[in-house]
């Protein structure tokens, strides 16, 4: 018996490391292009995607605009298409696992669905069951709740047949708001006070994955 019918995966940093090989260097493009240059760290870079969030920071941090936003996407998206993240070495054996007990996979990212397929085939990974990507209206994407109690609502589940798994701060604010459990991925990175949050508010946290899947399936 499984211990949560349905897994819901974040993307970047959980399933695949993209962050580093990817949307930094992404960031740092479009900042040379944008606002000629910018000295952010790699780690400063997940800090921010943790807490504000990215859109909070680029508003406060560099005065974007929509019409700035629209330009960062198309760079963005571009860096995206160049290059496919690995997957974490064992996310597969999760993944396979959870659908051969008759589980659901379900994926909620602020990366896009096209690319979230597309890696999850590059991968040689199960495709997801139901993605929720940054393609939705802005009410519907992460930290909203949308997307799991719409899990729920088509899947007809209990919140508490749900488990998200996330590296970031938007992730448990979502599962906090739909009383979903919560798990916090915390191999992408050490970055001290990411992991001392997830470590006080959330009771399941894992530095590798096969904790993850030792916890889940034992």
């Amino acid at each position: 018996m499984l211990k949560y019918p349905c897994l819901v995966l974040d993307h970047d940093d959980t399933v695949v490391n993209s962050t580093a090989t990817i949307h930094y260097p992404a960031y740092l493009e479009a900042m040379e292009k944008m606002r000629g240059g910018s000295d952010l760290t790699l780690e400063d870079y997940f800090r921010f995607n943790f807490d504000p969030g990215f859109v909070e920071y680029m508003r406060d941090a560099h005065h974007f605009t929509e019409a700035d936003f629209d330009e960062e996407y198309l760079i963005w998206q571009d860096c995206v298409k160049r290059k496919i993240p690995k997957a974490y070495p064992g996310i597969d054996r999760i993944i396979r696992r959870q659908i051969e007990a008759g589980g659901h996979i379900c994926v909620v990212s602020h990366s896009v669905d096209f690319n979230i397929r597309r890696d999850f085939r590059a991968n040689g990974l199960p495709e997801p069951e139901l993605i929720y990507g940054w393609e939705r209206p802005k009410e519907e994407r992460k930290p909203s709740p949308f997307p799991l109690l719409d899990i729920m609502k088509k899947l007809h589940l209990r919140p508490e047949e749900l488990l998200m798994v996330d590296d970031l701060k938007p992730g448990f604010d979502m599962a906090q708001a739909a009383g979903v459990p919560f798990a916090a991925a915390l191999w992408a990175h050490q970055i001290p006070e990411i992991h001392a949050f997830m470590r006080q508010y959330s009771e399941n946290c894992f530095e590798a994955v096969e904790e993850l899947e030792k916890w889940l399936f034992s």
